[in-house]
C-alpha cells in the first residue's frame, strides 16, 4: 500500500482508503457481519483511513468502525463529518453548542478522544461564505477534540473559497472521469496551499464500474433510486449529476480503459491516482468482494499522456454538457 500526506496535518493514509456510506444506509440492504469482515479485510491489506458521517446509518457507520478498530485507535485514522443532522440552511446549526454536541456524540459512537479529520458535510455555500462554523472549528481543535479539520464541498467554487481558510487542511470533492472540472484549477491550488484531496464518488455511484444495464433498478432504500433528480439532496452526489441512462450511455464507451488493468473499476480508480495532488481515492464498500476489488487498482499500470488526453477531450465533448446541478 502506497501512503501519502494529508495535506499538513502531519498524516500519511493509504492512497486507497475507504468511505462507509454505503455500509451505514442509502445504498441498499446491508450486513453488518459482512461489512466488519470487509473492514477487517481493508485494514490487513493496509488501509489506515476511512471516512464517515454521523448521518450515515444514524450513526451506524460510525460504531462498525469502533468495532473494527479497537485497538488500533493510533494506526488507523478516521474522518467524520457533521452539520446534516440539522437544518443545514440555519446558522444556528453552525453555533458553538450544536457543532460541539455533534463532535462529541461522534466521539462516543467512535470510542475515540479525538477525531482525526472533522469535516463540514456539505454546508451550503452561503454558510461557509459567513465563515462562523470555522471558528468553532478552531476552537475545537485547540482543545483537542480534532486533530484538524476540513470540508466535504459540492462545487469547484466552494472548494477554491475554503482553501483561503488558513486552519482548512483538507477538502472532500467529487472528482472521477465523468466530473473532471477539479483537474483545472482545483487541483493546482490545492497542491500550492498544501491541502490535501479526498476524492468521493470515484466510480461515480458505480456507473464507472461498467456494469449498469439502463433497465436496471435500485432499491427504494438506495440513493439511486430516490436521488436521481436531486429529490433528497444534491443530484451532484448521484451518478455524478448525470442521468442514469445517458450515464450508462457513456460508461459504454469506456471499455477501453480496462485494457491491461483489470476491469473498469481499478481503471477508473487508477486514472484517478495518477494525479500526485490527490490524498487518496474513498470508494464505498458492502462486502469483501468489493474491497479486494478496488484494492486490485495498486497493481495496474498508470494512463499514458494520450490516454490522459483522450479521455479528457472524452470530458469535455460528451459528457460535461450533461453534467446537472452546480459543480
Amino acid at each position: 500500500m502506497n501512503l501519502r500526506p494529508l495535506g499538513k496535518t502531519g498524516l500519511q493514509v493509504s492512497e486507497v482508503s475507504f468511505g462507509t456510506w454505503a455500509i451505514g444506509g442509502s445504498w441498499g440492504q446491508t450486513n453488518d457481519a459482512e461489512s466488519l469482515r470487509a473492514l477487517d479485510k481493508a485494514m490487513d491489506e493496509g488501509v489506515n483511513f476511512f471516512d464517515t458521517a454521523d448521518v450515515y446509518g444514524d450513526g451506524k457507520s460510525e460504531r462498525l468502525l469502533a468495532r473494527a478498530t479497537k485497538g488500533k485507535e493510533d494506526k488507523i485514522h478516521i474522518a467524520t463529518k457533521f452539520c446534516r443532522q440539522g437544518d443545514i440552511h440555519d446558522p444556528q446549526t453552525y453555533s458553538e453548542q450544536r457543532v460541539r454536541q455533534w463532535c462529541e456524540d461522534s466521539l462516543k459512537r467512535l470510542e475515540r478522544d479525538t477525531i482525526d479529520l472533522y469535516q463540514i458535510h456539505c454546508a451550503p455555500f452561503e454558510i461557509l461564505k459567513q465563515g462562523a462554523v470555522f471558528e468553532v472549528l478552531d476552537k475545537l481543535q485547540q482543545e483537542g477534540k480534532i486533530r484538524a479539520y476540513g470540508v466535504s464541498v459540492e462545487t469547484v467554487e466552494e472548494g477554491l473559497f475554503c482553501l483561503e481558510k488558513s486552519g482548512v487542511q483538507a477538502l472532500q470533492i467529487i472528482f472521477n472521469i465523468f466530473r473532471q472540472k477539479p483537474i483545472a484549477e482545483l487541483l493546482p491550488r490545492a497542491a500550492e496551499r498544501g491541502v490535501g484531496l479526498l476524492v468521493r464518488l470515484p466510480l461515480a455511484s458505480g456507473l464507472l464500474t461498467g456494469k449498469f444495464k439502463a433497465d436496471a433498478s435500485f432499491e427504494a432504500e438506495d440513493h439511486r433510486n430516490f436521488n436521481q433528480n436531486g429529490e433528497a439532496f444534491n443530484v451532484g452526489e448521484t451518478f455524478a449529476g448525470l442521468p442514469f441512462a445517458k450515464g450508462v450511455e457513456l460508461a459504454s464507451q469506456l471499455g477501453w480503459i480496462a485494457e491491461g488493468r483489470g476491469n473498469m473499476t481499478r481503471a477508473s480508480l487508477r486514472w484517478l491516482l495518477d494525479f500526485k495532488e490527490i490524498t487518496c481515492v474513498i470508494p464505498g464498500f458492502k462486502n469483501v468482494r468489493q474491497v479486494e476489488d478496488n484494492l486490485g487498482v495498486l497493481a495496474m499500470k498508470p494512463f499514458t499522456a494520450e490516454e490522459h488526453e483522450r479521455l479528457r477531450k472524452f470530458y469535455r465533448e460528451q459528457v460535461s454538457e450533461h453534467i446537472r446541478g452546480a459543480y
